[in-house]
């Protein structure tokens, strides 16, 4: 039996996009404990351990609840964010707000009566348990995930803006339907393949979360004191981290340092990002920038406190036609 969800008008109409890097850092935290390891995020896997090797992370509240073989972890660590796009503050404090009732019920679901060692002092006092497990998350954060954002936001905003066309050009079914091919709109029904439970939808309607770091498959929640969250697999993901070898064309072109940033800014990205993926200094990458930008390639725009480089139409049309991929011989 599928998983189904019942969507009335009103839940319909409340239904809205968000991101949240606490989303990011759980579903980080979980592909190193190897439960949801995906291919295409091995290069962020290798450097997040090679990270933890040089420098341990010790996490004895987070750990217990997100490692292990069991198929679901506690809901109130990754609540529904408020906003489009809240801070890491923002989704720390929403944790913290699980009553512990709340708590209690969550970790019940999950673990049953018999609690492990490490979660039996987060269900005795939630209160201080989840202020010990916010502060390592935040830690987590900004450790493995801060580096990376800037690029893993612009890849789930672009994934959002492609959402958002289509919902204009085709409505709830193209929408539902474009997420994941396991996930269907019928007859005012969310139906997901393959799953097998009921949904109890929190209050409002869904918030619908791309995410970088996640599984390949949708993640509905089961119970939720928050709005229910539909994390789904973000497109683009696959550029995130290996950016593809130059066509010879593009290299003889643009020279090859010029022609591998042109690659790498399919995904866009800060300095720092660039100069670390491509093994060479910042101010070299600034400069072959700077170039690229002057002849209409790359463009340059601020994002937080952040620089983003991407790449234009006329760069994405280069690389095809430098590489002679439209036909030629």
């Amino acid at each position: 039996m599928p998983l189904t969800v019942e969507l009335g008008v009103s839940e319909l109409a409340a239904t809205r996009f968000a991101i949240s890097p606490l989303s990011e850092t759980v579903a980080g935290l979980q592909q190193l404990a190897g439960r949801v390891r995906r291919a295409v995020n091995l290069r962020w896997v290798r450097w997040a351990e090679d990270e933890l090797a040089r420098a341990p992370l010790d996490l004895p509240g987070v750990w217990p609840l997100i490692a292990g073989d069991r198929t679901s972890w506690p809901s109130f660590l990754i609540p529904a964010p408020r906003r489009a796009e809240p801070s890491l503050e923002d989704d720390l404090a929403a944790v913290r707000r699980t009553t512990a009732a709340q708590v209690r019920a969550s970790l019940s679901r999950v673990f049953g009566a018999d609690l492990p060692d490490g979660v039996i002092a987060l269900a005795a006092r939630p209160r201080v348990g989840l202020g010990a497990i916010t502060a390592e998350l935040r830690t987590a954060y900004e450790r493995l995930i801060a580096p990376h954002w800037p690029r893993i936001r612009a890849v789930l905003e672009a994934d959002i803006a492609y959402r958002a066309r289509q919902l204009a050009t085709g409505g709830a079914a193209a929408l539902f339907s474009g997420l994941h091919p396991d996930l269907h709109w019928r007859d005012g029904r969310l139906v997901l393949q393959g799953a097998d439970r009921v949904v109890e939808l929190g209050p409002g309607g869904l918030v619908l979360m791309p995410v970088a770091l996640g599984p390949a498959h949708v993640m509905i929640k089961g119970h939720t004191t928050t709005q229910t969250t539909v994390r789904y697999p973000a497109r683009g993901v696959g550029t995130l981290w290996a950016p593809r070898a130059p066509s010879a064309g593009a290299v003889r072109l643009l020279g090859r340092a010029r022609a591998e940033l042109l690659e790498a800014l399919r995904s866009p990205a800060t300095t720092t990002d660039l100069a670390r993926t491509l093994a060479v200094t910042p101010s070299a990458v600034s400069q072959h920038l700077r170039i690229l930008r002057e002849n209409g390639l790359v463009t340059r725009e601020r994002s937080g406190r952040s620089v983003l480089y991407g790449i234009t139409p006329l760069g994405e049309a280069l690389i095809p036609v430098a590489g002679g991929r439209k036909g030629q011989s």
